[in-house]
């Protein structure tokens, strides 16, 4: 029975953060989704930024909270940002043409995906990555943890 692979990586900065992403960013493929989860203030934005500039896109990378989607088609794959915060259920996905993003030829990355899991699990598993960021205010103010998971079905590792 394969196992799931997991990663993890610790951040005192905001630039640790940035650069756990940006690795994850240099690796991403083609239909990959990435979950991104954490609290209000972690810094998935931050990390979305360097994930970002790992695939690298050179265009400013904001939270689309208000726009829920937000396309980058400048670097080597399209990125698909959302940030699903605000979404009442998983119809307002599928009216915004989620499938066409999560089947698309670029890598989704979902802030708050955890808002969206029955959608999420319809995705084959060997293409979802869940990330989480954690802070532990014992360790300061500005450390986080960064927790990565890949599903058994998945061949490729973090």
């Amino acid at each position: 029975m394969k196992m799931d692979s997991s990663w993890r990586k610790e951040s005192f900065c905001a630039q640790q953060t940035w650069e756990a992403g940006y690795a994850l960013g240099q690796k991403a493929f083609s239909g990959q989704v990435i979950e991104l989860i954490g609290d209000l203030g972690v810094g998935k934005t931050v990390f979305t930024q360097g994930f970002a500039a790992g695939l690298g896109i050179k265009d400013a990378v904001n939270s689309p909270t208000f726009t829920i989607l937000q396309v980058y088609e400048d670097g080597r794959i399209p990125m698909y940002h959302f940030d699903v915060y605000r979404i009442g259920d998983s119809e307002e996905m599928l009216e915004i043409g989620w499938e066409d993003y999560v089947y698309g030829d670029g890598v989704c990355l979902i802030e708050w995906a955890d808002q969206i899991e029955d959608l999420i699990g319809e995705i084959p598993a060997e293409k979802v990555m869940r990330v989480e960021i954690r802070k532990d205010l014992s360790k300061g103010t500005d450390y986080r943890e960064i927790l990565g998971r890949i599903p058994a079905a998945s061949g490729d590792e973090a």
